[in-house]
């Protein structure tokens, strides 16, 4: 079945027959083999795509800022002739990478500063980030950590696995850890069951987090072993991310179904990016097929002020649109929560639409989606006339 090109169709898959027609589907399915044939270059694109000069050009520089690169499974849900495709403008590098606007960084949340030990971001008070690798399955081009993931940004990550686990023993307030990078699913499953293990082996350590896009990028690394290996740290969730329902493949809703069989928890953290999913219409499919395959639509990221992203930024007036148009007009749990991660270390800032209208010390003055408005009173105003108080203290023996 060729790939998807509409938002509507149930039934996804991404072995399509048009760039990779050799393959048998026992090569297709293994995720090494995947890695191994990931488009990386400007030939093996142009072979596969018709480019454009803006998109060419971005190619030939991402070789100085974030590696290109992507797995043949995400590959098969680019439409080659349209460079409007929201798949397309997530993966393939475009000239504008090169020009940075003056409210852009490097790092624009602040992680590099609140790095107590090589590789661990210590922001929240009982909460940390564990960067484990600085390699992905394919790289994302609005990426938050382009300064160090793909190894040819323009710092590198030199986890200190050992210092950082002497960290995490020393600091008991620390209670929630997070695997990310780069992409902690692409390490091997012995790799993975060990830094699990020592993490379990803290005490007050409760709860693991890995956030990931490979289920998306490279569905056939979720295998039934690499589950059950991961079942025995629980409790243990995970982050996916997926921006366009067209990401959704049947491959991938295998992958999330096997995941949530073997007892993880599934959220899905998506980035608001023009061109992609900035419209009510796209993000209601998104959420609607994330609930379809046990994900729960867990945050709608306002991008980063990532340097080379402003053709990807949106207003922040169009994740509010968006918010609007789906709360209250579908299920409550598939509305994510749109949040900015305040630049320079502020960490994340929940952004809702103006629901209160009035507040003061006797009532809240609030508007419901349909915009009727409702009066909510405050506790003092709802408080009991004092005969009434004296009337029920009697009726219960003087008290």
């Amino acid at each position: 079945m060729d790939a998807v090109q509409t938002l509507q169709g149930k039934e996804f898959r991404s072995h399509a027959p048009g760039h990779w027609p050799e393959i048998a589907t026992e090569q297709w399915d293994d995720w090494k083999w995947q890695l191994r044939n990931r488009v990386t270059t400007l030939e093996a694109l142009e072979n596969r795509v018709h480019l454009t000069p803006e998109e060419r050009a971005g190619v030939i520089l991402s070789g100085s800022k974030l590696a290109f690169a992507v797995t043949p499974h995400f590959f098969n849900l680019i439409d080659p002739n349209d460079p409007d495709c929201p798949i397309r403008r997530q993966v393939i590098p475009r000239v504008e990478e090169g020009v940075s606007a003056p409210w852009e960084m490097a790092d624009p949340c602040g992680e590099d500063s609140h790095m107590p030990v090589p590789g661990l971001v210590h922001r929240y008070p009982d909460r940390v980030l564990f960067l484990v690798t600085d390699r992905c399955a394919s790289y994302c081009r609005y990426c938050t950590r382009a300064r160090v993931v793909s190894g040819v940004g323009e710092q590198e990550l030199h986890t200190d696995f050992e210092e950082a686990f002497r960290y995490l023993e020393s600091h008991t307030e620390v209670r929630d850890v997070l695997l990310s990078g780069g992409d902690a699913l692409l390490l091997s499953d012995s790799r993975l069951e060990q830094i699990l293990s020592r993490l379990r082996s803290i005490p007050h350590i409760e709860f693991l987090r890995i956030g990931s896009r490979v289920p998306i990028f490279l569905p056939q690394r979720i295998t039934p072993e690499f589950c059950r290996m991961l079942q025995q740290f629980h409790p243990l969730w995970m982050s996916v991310h997926v921006n366009h329902p067209r990401e959704l493949t049947s491959e991938v809703r295998t992958a999330l179904w096997r995941l949530a069989d073997h007892g993880i928890p599934l959220g899905n953290q998506s980035v608001l990016l023009a061109g992609v999913n900035d419209s009510v219409e796209v993000m209601k499919t998104l959420v609607h097929k994330l609930l379809q395959c046990r994900v729960r639509p867990y945050y709608l990221y306002q991008c980063d002020l990532i340097r080379g992203t402003s053709h990807l930024r949106t207003s922040v007036a169009k994740g509010i649109e968006i918010i609007e148009g789906l709360r209250g007009h579908t299920s409550g749990y598939a509305v994510p929560q749109y949040v900015i991660d305040a630049p320079g270390g502020g960490g994340k800032v929940p952004i809702n639409p103006g629901y209160v209208l009035y507040h003061d010390e006797e009532k809240a003055v609030i508007r419901n989606y349909e915009g009727k408005i409702f009066e909510y009173p405050e506790p003092a105003a709802r408080t009991a006339p004092a005969e009434l108080r004296d009337d029920v203290r009697c009726s219960c023996g003087g008290k």
